[in-house]
């Protein structure tokens, strides 16, 4: 069984496919962090923004393959159109096997993951996104986007440079100096042309 903390339609907000239709799908856990605000401060990313604590969101619950895919094929507006669904978290590459895959791949969906990219991950994955986070050690190096967020002090964009990656994005830390950040994204993106900007843009204009 795949714990769910939530199922939901929307605009994916950034990175390469920044607004485009996908039902997300996001997996209960993580690797780097309990969820919980009281372990922040021990946690290994420490300025996750994302709730995937427990099974109680939107469609949350316990599913199998054929199931799950049953619910995001029910939210998927236009049958006539390939359904992009985005494996996400916490840390979706805990739970997302090949079996998963083969059953969305049956039911006609292109199948993205977004992974802090500490663990092994199955080769039949359509889109592979990789944020990295500090203190931690990559076991995949090689997809089709890393996207780092920026700045850390910790993590570097010239570490990641070398990696087979398609596409590589910045996106500015949401914090309390988010204008400052933002600013400072921006001038290293134009003074290294290899890096994009990325904006979390569901934020902007208020969506989920």
């Amino acid at each position: 069984m795949y714990k769910i903390k939530e199922i939901y339609y929307t605009l994916q907000g950034e990175g390469f496919h920044t607004g485009r239709p996908a039902v997300f799908c996001r997996f209960a856990g993580c690797n780097l962090w309990t969820g919980r605000e009281e372990d922040r401060a021990t946690a290994i990313c420490k300025f996750c923004d994302t709730n995937f604590w427990g099974m109680d969101g939107v469609n949350g619950g316990k599913y199998t393959a054929a199931t799950l895919a049953e619910k995001i094929t029910s939210l998927w507006p236009d049958k006539n159109i390939p359904i992009f669904v985005v494996c996400t978290g916490g840390e979706p590459g805990l739970q997302v096997d090949t079996a998963l895959i083969d059953t969305f791949h049956a039911s006609g969906m292109e199948v993205a993951i977004e992974s802090n990219g500490t663990v092994a991950l199955p080769d039949t994955l359509d889109w592979i996104c990789i944020s990295p986070k500090a203190n931690t050690t990559l076991a995949i190096t090689r997809g089709h986007e890393l996207k780092l967020v920026y700045p850390q002090v910790e993590n570097i964009p010239t570490d990641f440079e070398h990696l087979d990656f398609d596409h590589f994005f910045l996106q500015p830390m949401d914090d309390q100096h988010q204008a400052e950040n933002i600013q400072a994204t921006i001038a290293y993106c134009l003074a290294h042309p290899k890096w994009k900007l990325s904006l979390q843009t569901h934020k902007v204009i208020g969506i989920d």
